[in-house]
């Protein structure tokens, strides 16, 4: 009985410790004050109506949103056949290349954004934009095929064969059985990879420029000038429409497993 006490009281304080920051922010964005204040002293609305009236923020928002979609979409395309070889096959080096492509989630973010920034400047000279696009997609590779791969592992290969033996090609039946049956997975990995993008601070610091800014780099930038609440009203909205997307997604996929 006294152990199980403890135990509760570790996870009380644990819960605390993970959830009272998210409460902090959520209470300060109804704030009247003129700078963040916790507790506030008043209820009002005007951050959340500052915010969806400021253009920076509507811009940015916009960037992160094609960004993230282009870069998860891109990311999908190139991790889900490396998910598939690497399920499916034996190959000399295969551990080497699976750490390789885990690599983008290893290294430290501000390694690879300032490594990229190196490379693009000096050896490609692309444009802004494609880099930033490039850059995002790279972070988001080692996500999809991780995600993609668990969900292969917990399909069954004697399906795929039985319709291959049926007369199907090995291409057809990829399309036509494997994917519909790990869609629970792709979206999985879609969910991961595009909130990984769209919140993702150290690889757009490195590969943002003039005239172009994701939405985390635009609210860094606020706060240095700023230190109304208009940031926790933000962050407030970023947060219900992340939970809102993710516990849709697992009620009608339950992609916790693959997450």
């Amino acid at each position: 009985m006294k152990n199980s006490k403890i135990l509760i009281a570790i996870m009380a304080l644990m819960f605390v410790f993970l959830i009272g920051p998210f409460v902090v922010i959520i209470i300060s964005s109804f704030s009247n004050d003129a700078v963040m204040r916790f507790p506030p002293r008043g209820f009002s609305l005007q951050w959340y109506e500052k915010v969806l009236n400021i253009q920076m923020f509507q811009t940015t928002f916009w960037m992160s949103l094609k960004t993230g979609l282009a870069a998860t979409f891109t990311a999908l395309l190139l991790g889900v056949p490396v998910a598939y070889t690497n399920v499916r096959f034996r190959y000399p080096g295969k551990n080497v290349l699976e750490l390789f492509f885990s690599s983008p989630a290893i290294v430290p973010g501000l390694v690879i954004g300032f490594s990229l920034l190196r490379f693009f400047i000096y050896v490609t000279q692309v444009p802004i934009l494609l880099g930033l696009y490039l850059g995002h997609t790279a972070i988001l590779f080692p996500y999809t095929v991780r995600v993609v791969s668990a969900s292969l592992r917990n399909f069954d290969p004697g399906i795929e064969e039985a319709a291959v033996s049926l007369g199907s090609t090995p291409l057809h039946a990829f399309f036509a059985v494997v994917l519909p049956n790990i869609r629970s997975g792709l979206v999985a990995a879609f969910i991961l990879a595009f909130i990984t993008s769209f919140n993702n601070v150290p690889v757009s610091l490195f590969l943002t420029g003039p005239g172009v800014a994701t939405l985390p780099i635009q609210m860094l930038i606020y706060m240095e000038y700023y230190f109304d609440p208009t940031i926790s009203a933000l962050s407030s909205i970023l947060i219900v429409l992340t939970v809102i997307i993710v516990q849709a997604a697992e009620k009608l996929l339950g992609i916790s497993k693959y997450m």
